[in-house]
């Protein structure tokens, strides 16, 4: 009997800790992180970004002035080793920083392990042009596989 009672228990600490590691898809990947007791925090997105883009952007065409700077702010798992990362930026489009943070306010904590983090890319029009901005969430090391998470947006700069 106490045999049972155990395996029971290590197997759903085992099933917590295998979903902690899935890629982020659904409202968490739409840049809505799950919070508990916890308190969502924006995305570190730099003041002197203008145009700011998030999840809930995927697929759609956006205009950029030459020269403005915007960012694309998506919710990741960098702790389990999904991390994203451009895999096609227009030549017209220049990377122009990166910055990462917790999505809410527990991961803050002490002792608090995991989570899902923002992950910002910073980017500067510097042409006219039009094309499209491709990003992919993957373990940098599966090289193998096909991506967790794919968002793009068509990028029109005038």
């Amino acid at each position: 009997m106490a045999y049972r009672e155990v395996a029971g228990a290590a197997m759903a600490v085992l099933a917590a800790a295998l979903m902690a590691c899935a890629p982020v898809h659904g409202a968490a990947a739409q840049g809505e992180a799950r919070v508990g007791a916890s308190t969502q925090v924006p995305a570190p997105i730099p003041a002197d970004v203008a145009l700011r883009i998030d999840a809930s952007r995927n697929g759609q065409t956006i205009e950029v002035a030459i020269g403005q700077r915007f960012s694309v702010a998506l919710v990741g798992v960098p702790t389990a080793g999904y991390l994203w990362a451009p895999a096609q930026v227009p030549d017209f489009i220049a990377r122009a920083g990166e910055a990462s943070g917790n999505t809410t306010t527990a991961q803050s904590q002490p002792d608090f392990a995991g989570g899902s983090h923002w992950e910002v890319f910073v980017f500067n029009a510097s042409a006219a042009g039009r094309g499209e901005l491709v990003l992919e969430q993957r373990r940098p090391w599966e090289t193998n596989e096909p991506p967790g998470n794919t968002f793009r947006v068509t990028i029109v700069a005038r």
